[in-house]
């Protein structure tokens, strides 16, 4: 059985297909402002829920003197893990457009937190919403995406003595060597495009590799 992690919260909305997702190739910043509030918007890559929480910590170092710091991110290459914060804001008005416009974009693997100065003027829930949902698009619209592949990842073992017959079917089925480690049984960690995953097994199965 192929290994795989999966998080508590499910959406379905906005799921990308197939076994490719989009990303962010790196980092981005972008900016709003309204009635004299200022919106600086933080755009990062993310692969999993504990690189987010230190990500939002620095931000709220380096502007420390803002009002809000509100955020949203999305994991999973099905979108199945998200998050979004308010941060003091009313409710929905900050967290909620910000993970509306990851959504929108297709992307997943995103965290993206926006850093509220008041300008001494109230926005109102719509202005709010607008100023949020706009300071987003600004920084997604600076950031470079990518497209990648999702893979499923396998621990094969066997003897030292079908060690040459397991690297054609790893050549042969262009599998990433993760790891390996060669002794009387060897192990070797492989991964394999998700698409090609059945395929992967059916051949392991036939040289009767245990895989799991």
């Amino acid at each position: 059985m192929a290994k795989a992690e999966r998080q508590a919260a499910v959406s379905t909305q906005g799921a990308t297909p197939g076994d490719t997702y989009l990303t962010l190739a790196a980092p981005a910043r972008g900016a709003y402002k309204e009635k004299g509030s200022k919106f600086l918007a933080f755009a990062y890559p993310v692969e999993s829920e504990q690189e987010i929480r230190p990500l939002i910590d620095k931000l709220r170092k380096e502007y420390y003197d803002a009002r809000h710091h509100c955020y949203a991110y999305v994991l999973g290459h099905k979108q199945e893990t998200y998050r979004f914060n308010d941060d003091g804001e009313p409710s929905s008005t900050a967290g909620k457009p910000i993970y509306g416009q990851i959504l929108s974009r297709g992307l997943t693997d995103v965290l993206v937190v926006v850093v509220r100065y008041f300008g001494g003027t109230k926005l109102g829930t719509s202005g709010l919403i607008n100023a949020y949902k706009t300071a987003t698009v600004d920084v997604l619209s600076h950031a470079d995406v990518e497209e990648r592949v999702v893979k499923r990842s396998y621990e094969l073992r066997f003897p030292y003595e079908q060690m040459n017959h397991v690297m054609r079917i790893v050549k042969d089925l262009q599998l990433q060597v993760l790891g390996q480690e060669a002794d009387n049984e060897c192990r070797m960690r492989v991964a394999v495009r998700l698409s090609d995953s059945p395929r992967c097994e059916e051949k392991l199965a036939e040289a009767c590799i245990d895989f799991q």
